[in-house]
């Protein structure tokens, strides 16, 4: 899929071999911020989840993404999430896992790839992504990829005792 592909990195469905990768993933807790985890996932809840995997965006709401670079590394995940298809909107939040593959910007171009595949394939009219208000290097990617700051949740998210706000952000097509 030409849509899927950048000059750095490519965005490709989940496969049965990214397991440990996921399980990785899931039982990051600096990440259990942005992705809303509590609990660890054990690596047979990991391997049921990439079983149902190939469900549609359509029937799933959702869709997860590996981000790849050319040396058929994984250096992320993109995931959309509620997608409501009637409105045509869903959510989209972006992670690069390891700190040496940050800054090379996989991330941005993994998001345009997404900004233009939601617009040429699932025809949105947007996406829209929430950051805590202290998460700088999200907010500039996102606002560099054209997303627009559009209010903020007061005391939105709990986390290590103290509540943050969230930042909401959107991308509206132009049609």
């Amino acid at each position: 899929m030409v849509t899927l592909k950048g000059a750095q990195v490519y965005l490709r469905a989940l496969e049965p071999e990214d397991l440990e990768f996921i399980y990785k993933v899931e039982n990051d807790e600096r990440v259990w911020e942005v992705s809303n985890t509590q609990t660890p996932y054990s690596r047979f809840l990991i391997k049921q989840y990439l079983e149902n995997a190939h469900l549609d965006i359509y029937e799933a709401k959702q869709l997860r993404l590996v981000i790849s670079n050319y040396k058929d590394e994984v250096v992320g995940l993109i995931d959309l999430f509620d997608f409501n298809p009637t409105h045509r909107r869903v959510g989209v939040g972006i992670l690069i896992l390891d700190k040496e593959q940050r800054g090379k910007g996989y991330g941005s171009e993994a998001l345009k790839l997404v900004i233009k595949y939601g617009q040429t394939h699932l025809h949105l009219h947007q996406l829209y992504a929430s950051i805590t208000e202290e998460n700088k290097k999200s907010i500039d990617l996102f606002t560099k990829a054209g997303f627009k700051y559009i209010g903020q949740r007061k005391d939105w998210t709990i986390v290590n005792g103290k509540f943050k706000n969230e930042n909401l952000y959107q991308h509206l097509y132009v049609h």
